[in-house]
């Protein structure tokens, strides 16, 4: 199926590897600027669409943006997630906005909206976000988006109804009062089937060097029982492809013992996730190119989005422009699954 082509032009901050990208391109939109700091994430990004702006975002210069209709930007979520607040509490160390390398990241999406005044953003973040700091990080975002001139509409969004994974994050839309007076926004339901289950994308036949040694397998089976017997849940995810439904949410943590989503294998030790698994864990297409090592690959894919997520709601989003615009809803519409990946590379 052709896509859509449409005159929705979006830039692509804290990029990652293009799961935005993925996602706004299958639906017809151009992309006209990238950005993200991490080389290896700019390497990944690079083989499979060609082009990215590879700088800390302190140093991009607003003007030197192409004109957009829409910012997209899975701001770093580190400084307000539960783990990464709990790791920080434990070394001393400041999170949320008084992480200064990180926390104050979403005051330059703030820096760029008031300088080009884009039409629509769409932001991605961990669920704990709205909680974080008794709710007051949350109140901060809001209001600077709301100053700046937008309504503000978001939803905790959980991945497993797209892809066999559970992973809960906040979406973040909002459109400018100048262009949309009185618009209202709605998220889109969830659809009643997954684009393909566990059974379907875990593979019964990988590398040995996938499978836990006897070593890490005992470590974690201690690590697990100590904590149980302390009364929490921390320990290792033991998936089996054809009874379980959905996996743990993916880290960018798994590329060290791969504990919370383990492949069970029979009469074996449990396994990892390949880095092809762990791409389609968040829905990724096939043909994906992951050019780095496999401990870059899950900390890419475990930084990522859930794209048939994201592309649910972009597609949302030009509907409700439409809608706005014209009076009436596009009449040929991509369903959730009528990706057209193809060419995304060029785009």
């Amino acid at each position: 199926m052709a896509k859509n082509k449409t005159n929705y032009k979006f830039i692509d901050l804290f990029a990652g590897i293009g799961g935005f990208r993925l996602a706004l391109n299958s639906l017809g939109l151009e992309c006209v600027f990238s950005n993200d700091y991490d080389k290896h994430a700019c390497t990944t990004y690079t083989a499979n669409f060609g082009e990215i702006q590879c700088k800390d975002i302190h140093e991009v210069q607003a003007h030197e943006i192409p004109q957009f209709d829409i910012l997209c930007g899975g701001f770093p979520c580190q400084p307000f997630s539960i783990a990464g607040v709990s790791k920080k509490n434990s070394l001393g160390v400041k999170h949320g906005f008084e992480d200064k390398k990180q926390g104050n990241l979403f005051f330059e999406i703030i820096r760029i909206i008031k300088h080009h005044n884009p039409k629509v953003l769409f932001l991605e973040n961990v669920k704990n976000l709205k909680s974080h700091d008794k709710g007051n990080t949350w109140q901060v975002i809001k209001s600077e988006l709301e100053k700046a001139g937008y309504y503000v509409f978001d939803k905790i969004v959980d991945g497993k109804y797209y892809v066999p994974q559970h992973r809960e994050r906040i979406y973040i839309v909002c459109f400018n009062k100048t262009f949309f007076p009185k618009i209202v926004f709605e998220f889109p339901e969830y659809p009643q089937n997954r684009i393909y289950e566990l059974s379907d994308m875990i593979s019964d036949s990988v590398d040995k060097k996938y499978t836990l040694t006897d070593h890490l397998w005992g470590y974690l089976q201690n690590y697990k029982k100590k904590n149980q017997e302390k009364g929490n849940g921390f320990g290792f995810g033991l998936i089996n492809k054809n009874s379980d439904k959905y996996t743990r949410t993916i880290s960018a943590r798994y590329h060290k013992d791969g504990s919370e989503i383990l492949i069970h294998q029979k009469n074996k030790n449990p396994r990892r996730l390949t880095p092809k698994e762990a791409s389609k864990l968040q829905g990724f297409p096939d043909d994906f190119i992951i050019p780095v090592s496999d401990t870059q690959a899950y900390r890419q894919f475990g930084n990522s989005v859930v794209v048939p997520a994201i592309f649910a709601t972009a597609q949302k989003i030009v509907q409700t422009i439409e809608q706005y615009n014209n009076g009436g809803a596009r009449d040929n519409a991509l369903s959730l699954f009528e990706y057209n990946y193809e060419k995304t590379k060029t785009n």
